[in-house]
């Protein structure tokens, strides 16, 4: 009998190699198990330009009603894949689009399997990036300075007066960004990274540039001060864990003599460099979970990697491809589990555990894609392609 769901999931579909995984998983590893209930949202490149996008936006909104979505890997077009695909315009990142309505913060961590060894070796635990996803370079304004130009910084207040603060005057030629923040985001992003590592019994960490940046870091510092001190302290205390302040600088130095075991709070485009290192040095992208959690509770499940286009290629040739799923399965499962706390409905979340048992306890007996045979210290180990993956999974789940 199939293990019942109350609520929907919010189903984002995605792009090529990730699309035809996607269907896969659902074919082989849930529906057999599992009465799915899903409401479905087609992100795909195309049908994001037959809708201007707003198949996007509504997705998100979904979301927020249901409370718990699962999302393939999409494509972000760049000019190359407007022509390719003949859009109307060149539309913006579906990932940047359902943070901004949900105003989440993204947690990535790595999947730790038997044979896959970090390469800084002290690390014996997960280390998760908490990633603010709103602001500073990816929201910015920036132009070319002609020679003789003089740059300023101007905010004009409700009342029409104007405050201005000099940034250069150019002899030559350059190029200029503004950069902002809010505070109401800000502050989502603090409570949020508090409520993770409450949540997982971790240590907090949030690192930024306040000797530099002495009002733009300065005010993240002081926000995730004053909401510790006044909402969060005693209930870190009480659960023997520990949040503390350091520069971004002196972050990556203790994070790499660390044995990991802690979540590291940091801006936009810093959490979206450590991440990349994370993953790397823990093993494969592939092998990351990525979950985008809303200060009031909406829980949005991806992979941390793209749509692999190489492979897709590869994958319309008619030829075979060893292309990673594990990420991808840890969505639904993130997914999964969530919808079944939150529901009450606790035999979907011990499936959702015994189905990522089979993820890892396949890796664990030398079976897995080419991205992990090449890094794999498993003696008897066996390269084989996404189909034979998911299968030799879809067995040890069936004996589970």
């Amino acid at each position: 009998m199939k293990i019942r769901m109350k609520t929907p999931l919010v189903e984002m579909d995605g792009d090529e190699m990730t699309r035809i995984i996607w269907r896969n998983i659902k074919d082989i590893l849930i529906c057999p198990y599992v009465d799915l209930k899903t409401e479905y949202y087609d992100l795909g490149l195309k049908h994001r330009d037959e809708t201007d996008d707003k198949v996007t936006s509504d997705s998100a909104n979904a979301a927020k009603k249901y409370g718990v979505a699962v999302k393939c890997a999409t494509i972000t077009p760049n000019a190359a894949r407007v022509e390719e695909y003949g859009l109307k315009q060149m539309w913006k990142s579906p990932n940047g689009t359902i943070r901004a309505i949900l105003d989440g913060t993204v947690f990535r961590a790595p999947i730790i399997v038997k044979g896959i060894e970090p390469y800084v070796r002290t690390w014996k635990k997960p280390i998760t990036i908490a990633r603010h996803a709103y602001g500073d370079v990816y929201k910015a304004a920036e132009m070319r300075v002609p020679a003789g130009s003089k740059a300023e910084l101007c905010v004009t207040a409700p009342d029409g007066s104007e405050t201005r603060s000099l940034i250069h005057e150019f002899s030559g030629e350059g190029v200029i960004q503004g950069m902002h923040n809010t505070e109401s985001s800000i502050k989502s992003f603090a409570r949020s990274c508090f409520n993770y590592a409450l949540d997982k019994k971790q240590d907090l960490w949030f690192s930024a540039k306040d000797t530099i940046s002495k009002t733009y870091d300065h005010r993240f510092k002081d926000i995730f001060a004053e909401i510790y001190e006044t909402e969060y302290k005693k209930r870190f205390e009480e659960a023997g864990t520990t949040y503390f302040y350091t520069l971004i600088d002196d972050a990556v130095a203790r994070v790499i003599r660390s044995g990991g075991g802690f979540v590291w709070a940091c801006k936009n485009y810093d959490g979206d460099v450590m991440s990349d290192m994370l993953s790397t040095a823990f093993g494969s992208l592939a092998m990351m979970t990525s979950v985008l959690v809303s200060p009031d509770g909406v829980y949005e499940y991806e992979a941390a990697h793209g749509t692999v286009q190489r492979h897709y290629y590869a994958h319309l040739r008619g030829e075979k491809t060893s292309t990673n799923p594990v990420a991808t399965i840890f969505a639904w499962t993130g997914a999964l589990r969530k919808r079944g706390e939150l529901d009450g409905v606790p035999e979907l979340c011990e499936f959702a555990g015994k189905l990522e048992n089979a993820c890892t306890e396949t890796i664990g007996s030398g079976i897995m894609t080419k991205d992990l045979y090449l890094i794999s210290t498993l003696k008897n180990k066996q390269q084989t392609d996404t189909e034979g993956f998911l299968s030799a999974v879809a067995e040890r789940l069936e004996n589970a």
